[in-house]
């Protein structure tokens, strides 16, 4: 399995073999109660016109991040598409490939 930072730029393909963007951040969902503190992926914020680069703007220690990482999040992620994790078919040989359609796919 490719670790996170892995999938940081990677090229993102549809199921037609057309090309969504590069991979600019990764959404995770932390479980919380647990002995050790753990994360599940559950998605893919993708980009065709932006450095493969983001890193997690919009994360914060508490639930909610303060306005001006909100306000600036909302200019930077313009035009990013956000990829389900279930949809992700194959993410090992340097590129993801998934099973959904470039058209199907929601804006973040």
């Amino acid at each position: 399995m490719a670790s996170v930072t892995e999938l940081i730029g990677q090229s993102v393909w549809d199921s037609d073999g057309i090309w969504v963007g590069h991979v600019v951040d990764i959404r995770v969902v932390k479980h919380k109660g647990e002995l050790q503190k753990s994360h599940t992926v559950y998605g893919l914020i993708v980009s065709s016109r932006r450095a493969p680069l983001l890193l997690g703007l919009t994360r914060e220690n508490q639930d909610r991040p303060p306005w001006l990482t909100r306000t600036l999040s909302r200019l930077v992620y313009v035009g990013c598409t956000f990829v389900p994790w279930a949809c992700v078919v194959d993410y090992g040989s340097g590129e993801v490939h998934i099973n959904a359609l470039r058209k199907e796919l929601t804006r973040v």
